[in-house]
């Protein structure tokens, strides 16, 4: 359970109530909630001295597929088409246990480098719900589903989805259960139609990549005439409860039915860049158009890495490299999309900024650091975007519950950490 009361006092605050302009105060939380924000210092039953460290509400990491952990440093320096090859062949073959240990391995990872939300796409998310459960972490977690004749999956991947929401939905306030589509090129119309189906009547969001490469498009061209956006569309598929990942070579015509129909996207630029899929999504023609852009890692498997810090930095200097103009993608923006943008693309708007009535998470930066000197208020902001990293943050909070303090995380995830390492390694080939 949260601590009753929660105090983290004296920090300079980025994200207050959604501004990026720094406030120097103090946090007080209740029941999970934020429940004061003030320049003077609280009493509670917890108090931590942020001493005019950084304090931001976590990055919300809107695609991943955190079981994969497991297969870091396995998939590498391939194609996508063959990633995704070597992909189905490592997921048929694994257990349960293995699905669990390698999330809960992933989950630290986030945890220790300042994520407090991630989506996921993934199937046996009842197992990988377990591990968001035992660490602390929130997780929406979008069952993936495709034809039949290309799953690994047990059962109607379809079936399994709805079941998945059905047996979570309302149950834990971590766990948000939702459907996905892994992509037009294992899915069928009458899955997606289906899939978006299920999403209507639980109410949840629909989670899928999408426009990830050329070959992609131009095989989508070839077997259904159309490119995968402007078949999405023809469906009836793009709609405000639609989170999409990728999304690199789309045109023009297509971002305007991205923005009209309230579609969110999720920019994985490192993992992207990693896979050479050869160019960068139009993200200053989707804000023109007023797509929503959030950011993600992807997987261990084709980032190797889960920290958002690397995400931020890299997508906000490739685009300005890639547009000849440093003035593109300001600090606050782009901490805006790892953040804010984040929650609204999972529609919660619980999450995201610091503000009463809010839930409790955040992260407290440590600025005292070589690499953050000087951090003051006139480039705070800078500093978490361009110089941070993970070995950064030194206090992480989830719904008032206090996950990592003072470097270290909590006895209940070292005791995690130690289990899935033991069998991780243990089965490691």
């Amino acid at each position: 359970m949260p601590s009753k009361t929660l105090a983290v006092n004296n920090g300079i605050i980025i994200g207050f109530k959604g501004s990026f302009k720094p406030y120097k105060g103090s946090i007080l939380s209740e029941g999970g909630k934020i429940k004061e924000i003030s320049d003077t210092e609280f009493d509670a039953d917890s108090v931590i001295d942020a001493n005019s460290k950084l304090i931001f509400p976590g990055f919300i990491n809107t695609h991943n597929h955190v079981a994969m952990s497991r297969f870091k440093g396995l998939l590498d320096d391939v194609k996508l088409s063959e990633f995704l090859e070597r992909t189905f062949k490592l997921d048929a073959g694994r257990t349960d246990d293995d699905i669990y240990n390698s999330s809960v391995i992933g989950i630290l990872e986030m945890i220790e480098s300042g994520t407090t939300s991630f989506a996921d796409l993934y199937y046996s998310e009842d197992v990988i719900a377990r591990a968001v459960q035992d660490t602390g972490i929130r997780g929406f977690l979008s069952w993936n589903t495709l034809d039949k004749e290309f799953t690994t999956q047990s059962g109607d991947p379809l079936d399994n989805a709805e079941n998945f929401i059905k047996a979570n939905k309302g149950k834990n306030s971590m766990i948000h259960p939702s459907i996905g589509v892994q992509g037009i090129y294992v899915a069928s119309d009458a899955t997606y139609e289906s899939a978006l189906g299920i999403a209507k009547k639980h109410g949840t969001i629909i989670h899928t990549h999408l426009a990830e490469t050329r070959e992609e498009v131009n095989n989508c061209l070839k077997s259904r005439g159309k490119r995968p956006t402007e078949k999405l569309a023809d469906i009836g598929f793009l709609n405000e409860n639609l989170l999409a990942a990728h999304t690199v070579w789309v045109n023009l015509s297509e971002i305007r039915s991205l923005g009209k129909n309230g579609v969110s996207i999720s920019w994985n630029s490192v993992s992207n860049e990693k896979l050479g899929v050869g160019g960068l999504p139009p993200i200053p023609e989707m804000v023109e158009m007023g797509v929503n852009i959030s950011m993600g890692t992807d997987s261990n498997g084709s980032n190797n890495s889960l920290d958002m810090f690397s995400v931020v930095k890299n997508s906000a200097i490739s685009m300005k490299n890639s547009r000849w103009d440093p003035s593109l993608i300001s600090v606050s923006q782009a901490l805006e999309m790892a953040t804010v943008n984040g929650a609204r693309a999972l529609h919660d708007d619980t999450i995201g900024s610091i503000d009463v009535g809010k839930k409790a998470d955040f992260v407290v930066i440590n600025s005292d650091s070589a690499n953050m000197i000087p951090t003051n208020f006139n480039n705070a902001v800078n500093n978490i975007v361009y110089s941070a990293n993970p070995a950064n943050v030194e206090t992480v909070v989830i719904e008032g519950r206090i996950l990592k303090e003072n470097f270290r995380l909590s006895d209940n995830l070292q005791k995690l950490r130690k289990s899935a390492l033991k069998y991780l390694l243990a089965t490691f080939k």
